[in-house]
């Protein structure tokens, strides 16, 4: 009885562990390729098309500007 509950235990473990390994591979959805890996200790990507994964249809100094100004309080002076 206890070496089924043993057993149990570590396959539920098992599948736990590989369930959450795969997860930790995938990069953040708002982050290009290679944005953190490194020292990138809180996690915010580079301002500006290029820190994305995929890149947006269109792309102005208003949006720049906003993307720059992330995560600060204030929006930018352009609007």
């Amino acid at each position: 009885m206890i070496f089924k509950l043993a057993a149990a235990g570590a396959a539920g473990y098992a599948l736990y562990r590989y369930a959450t390994r795969q997860h930790e591979r995938q990069p953040p959805v708002a982050f290009a390729a290679g944005e953190t890996s490194g020292p990138n200790f809180s996690k915010v990507r580079n301002a500006g098309p290029a820190g994305m994964r995929s890149d947006p249809p269109r792309w102005d100094k208003v949006d720049e500007a906003s993307d720059e100004s992330f995560p600060a309080s204030d929006p930018p002076s352009t609007y």
